[in-house]
């Protein structure tokens, strides 16, 4: 299915575009922001710097790639291809206006609607979690190391990540009742960098109903490369978005 695809290429791409959204993102973080809300009932909230970065990421995509299709949170939909970016520019923008630096852009990379590779970037801190197909690589400046999820199999000894669990509230409480009865800890409000540090062994699972496909496409291929797992409650594929489930081991997430 990726043969065709240079993936150097691809990881290139991934971090220029991380780059590019940096210059928009950095400059405005901890300062002043005109914020809107894009809900009429309840909050949304949207910035300047959600805009300027993904503006700042389509035009690299589009010139390097111009026959793939671009699916952004803040522009939409533009193009048709077996080969679609899918982009976050601020996953966390709440985070984001509160200065609190567990925000990241995320850039996946889908074949068939399946994301094979994609970039989480959290610049304030200067982390980047990286995958392509055989690898999901932590950098921060000149280090690097491969990404590894812990592997834990036993759900009582788990740490728990959600961003709020007020998300499970209605039908889906019960549920989140029995994750925190039956695990070792629960840790909230980290966005896509509990996802992150999944990939890295230092959770066991994230769980978050109702995300859409930019909130997690990029992170598909990040945990999975580790080692991981991630899939819908149902079993069913993540990148376009759902009630997802990613766990530190396939023997957890069947859990």
């Amino acid at each position: 299915m990726t043969a065709e695809i240079d993936f150097a290429a691809v990881e290139n791409l991934l971090l220029a575009a991380g780059r590019a959204a940096a210059e928009q993102t950095l400059r405005l973080f901890r300062t002043p922001l005109v914020i809107d809300n894009k809900l009429d009932a309840g909050f949304d909230p949207v910035t300047e710097a959600d805009k300027g970065a993904e503006s700042a990421i389509r035009a690299l995509i589009s010139t390097a790639f111009p026959d793939h299709a671009i699916i952004g949170e803040e522009w939409g939909r533009t193009g048709e291809s077996r080969y679609s970016w899918i982009i976050d520019p601020v996953d966390g923008t709440r985070a984001f206006i509160s200065g609190a630096p567990v925000w990241g852009t995320l850039i996946g990379f889908a074949v068939d609607g399946v994301a094979v590779a994609g970039l989480m970037s959290q610049p304030f801190i200067g982390e980047d979690y990286l995958a392509v197909p055989g690898r999901s690589t932590y950098r921060r400046g000149a280090a690097s190391q491969a990404n590894r999820a812990s592997g834990l199999t036993d759900l009582a000894e788990a740490r728990v990540f959600t961003t709020t669990p007020n998300l499970f509230k209605g039908e889906h409480w019960g549920k989140w009742e029995a994750i925190e009865a039956h695990t070792r800890l629960q840790r909230f409000g980290m966005d896509c960098y509990g996802y992150a540090l999944l990939a890295a062994g230092h959770a066991d699972l994230v769980i978050e109903p109702y995300l859409n496909t930019y909130d997690i496409a990029a992170l598909v291929p990040i945990i999975r490369e580790a080692g991981g797992a991630i899939a819908c409650w149902d079993g069913s594929e993540p990148t376009g978005g759902g009630n997802v489930v990613a766990a530190a081991s396939p023997a957890l997430l069947a859990r």
